[in-house]
């Protein structure tokens, strides 16, 4: 324990959730204007991202010898990725075809309020392989820096890194200069910290009184079953790849449980990412392969979207008595191995996705995302909890893979016996 429990993160969070609960549920009137205390926290962490990653990928880059590293790096991050997006997709696919939650449901589509979902409609149709691949490139090298996007930052970061390395002693000031940047962006973390418990209380609060729970009782079957099915998912797949790479996945959970509880309540894995970065570099995976793997798994390894997207694609096509053949469905299945790269870490993107897979395959009713409007929120608890765990473990299995990890670090904080043993011999 670090000292008395009211003093620790993840139980103000926890604390400032129930309260935010309790006031959504009971006076709902109050609870829905307190949403601007969740959209500022996640605005604040948000605006650090960009240099923390920068830093932290130039600073890595930069100290590495070998610079082909960098490129296997790359490789091996993207077939890992992979190999578990396409395992979460087939999964969710199978789960939902066995239980069947939308079966019976005779949902009529005029009945529906298309309204609701024209926004989401409306940018997914701007969505498309080339033109998500172009976005990856900024337009000027400090955009990278004002837009937010992830990859973006992630493109100039490896480029400068390089640069500065390649430059040899020349370099040695930059390299020096970019550590303490470092060193004061995540202090500047660690004092927003302070603030999440009031960005949970309003996100939660809100999410609550907004929303409210009688959507929970007419879809709640399909609630169950996701839920149910990323509890199966973490603790079956990421469980057996964490005995792989000598992790105990029940030590990762109490080491990131200030992360999972404030994720839980505002639903976004991005008010996290800087945090993510730091405890895998405490936790013994060198500097480099963290800087890389974690921002890259925000676009490219979101498991628990991936099984969102099955689902839920699948639970409207019963829900709607749409036919859905094997072959359809290899269909959606091609179609969400390349648009669920297209989800980043933020609040409500998945809910974008799903609209575009629908309107490219063309065979599931667009307008039928309508009927999740109310508890997609409920559902993303489950698929950022996913991708929080799934990210930090793929920081772990490509620092094993490229042979820069710790393993004294890593038996102390989040290694099985196995691990400490190593690391004790």
């Amino acid at each position: 324990m670090r000292g008395a429990i009211y003093r620790q993160l993840w139980f103000q969070v926890l604390i400032a959730t129930i309260a935010g609960i309790a006031l959504g549920h009971w006076a709902p009137g109050l609870g829905v204007p307190l949403k601007p205390l969740g959209d500022a926290f996640i605005a604040l962490i948000r605006m650090m991202i960009a240099p923390v990653i920068f830093c932290t990928v130039v600073h890595g880059i930069a100290s590495a010898n070998d610079m082909k590293s960098v490129g296997r790096l790359a490789i091996r991050s993207l077939i890992y990725f992979e190999i578990i997006t396409i395992l979460a997709l087939i999964i969710g696919l199978i789960a939902v075809n066995l239980w069947q939650p939308g079966v019976g449901m005779n949902v009529d589509l005029s009945s529906l309020d298309a309204k609701s979902v024209e926004t989401y409609v409306a940018t997914a149709h701007e969505q498309s392989i080339t033109g998500y691949l172009l976005a990856i490139i900024p337009t000027t090298f400090l955009s990278a820096f004002t837009e937010g996007q992830v990859l973006q930052v992630l493109l100039i970061s490896c480029l400068f890194g390089m640069a500065v390395a390649t430059m040899g002693e020349k370099g040695r000031p930059i390299v020096d200069m970019v550590d303490k940047l470092s060193a004061a962006f995540f202090r500047i973390i660690h004092f927003l910290m302070y603030l999440s418990p009031v960005g949970a209380f309003g996100a939660i609060a809100f999410t609550v009184g907004k929303f409210g729970s009688g959507s929970l009782v007419s879809l709640g079957e399909l609630i169950i079953m996701f839920l149910l099915l990323c509890l199966v998912f973490t603790i079956v797949v990421l469980g057996g790849v964490a005995r792989l790479v000598n992790v105990s996945l029940w030590r990762l959970l109490i080491y990131m449980r200030d992360e999972i509880v404030i994720v839980a309540a505002t639903t976004s894995t991005e008010t996290v990412l800087p945090r993510i970065i730091e405890k895998m570099r405490a936790a013994g995976c060198d500097e480099k392969v963290v800087g890389f793997v974690v921002p890259a798994g925000y676009s490219f390894n979101l498991d628990g979207t991936c099984l969102y997207l099955t689902v839920v694609a699948v639970f409207l096509a019963q829900a709607t008595n749409t036919p859905l053949d094997l072959w359809h469905q290899l269909v959606l299945l091609a179609v969400l191995l390349l648009t669920s790269k297209g989800a980043a870490g933020v609040a409500g993107a998945a809910f974008v996705v799903l609209a575009a897979t629908l309107g490219t395959t063309g065979t599931i009713p667009v307008a039928s995302i309508a009927m999740i409007l109310g508890i997609h929120r409920i559902l993303a608890e489950g698929l950022t909890f996913v991708n929080l765990i799934g990210n930090c473990l793929a920081a772990v299995v490509l620092a094993t893979w490229e042979g820069a990890i710790d393993r004294e670090k890593l038996a102390t904080t989040i290694g099985n016996a196995k691990a400490r043993q190593l690391a004790g011999d």
